[in-house]
């Protein structure tokens, strides 16, 4: 059975039930749950989410991109100060990066005081770190393939020739 189908599927609506994806691949509903659970137990699937417009709900969240320049450890590159770095709940995604810094940390905080105390008492002290650079989320236009706003409708007329 081709799992990238039923993963697609996953990916783009993740409350989809098994009978719904046996319906939309051709295949028996036993063999597309067979499969998802070899997916979780194999951990191809890590989770399943959501994803939530905070600002709708009357709640702050600030994200903060932070670029993190380190001098890597000998023996264990930058995994070491990575294990660190991912082991503070404010640490919401870690990447290992190429270009001008090594490390792209993704911190939420309620308020961007809060991130950038993150990021001056508990970051940047951190030995190895060279040097950080702070990037605040202003407006979030698309999370994981999701619109966060409906364009309105143009008021604008046509234009003929």
């Amino acid at each position: 059975m081709a799992t990238d189908e039923i993963l697609q599927l996953l990916v783009g609506n993740a409350r989809l039930t098994s009978g719904e994806i046996a319906e939309r691949t051709g295949r028996p509903e036993g063999e597309v749950k067979k499969a998802i659970t070899k997916l979780e137990k194999d951990r191809v699937i890590r989770r399943y989410k959501t994803v939530v417009d905070w600002e709708k709900m009357g709640e702050e969240h600030v994200f903060g991109f932070i670029e993190v320049r380190v001098s890597p450890e000998r023996e264990v590159g930058f995994d070491a100060v990575a294990e660190r770095i991912m082991g503070f709940p404010e640490v919401h995604s870690l990447y290992l990066m190429s270009g001008t810094y090594d490390l792209l940390v993704v911190v939420e905080g309620k308020t961007m005081r809060e991130v950038a105390y993150f990021v001056a008492e508990r970051l940047a002290p951190l030995d190895h770190v060279i040097s950080t650079a702070t990037h605040f989320v202003l407006k979030r236009y698309k999370v994981d393939g999701d619109v966060m706003e409906e364009r309105a409708e143009s008021k604008r007329l046509p234009v003929t020739p």
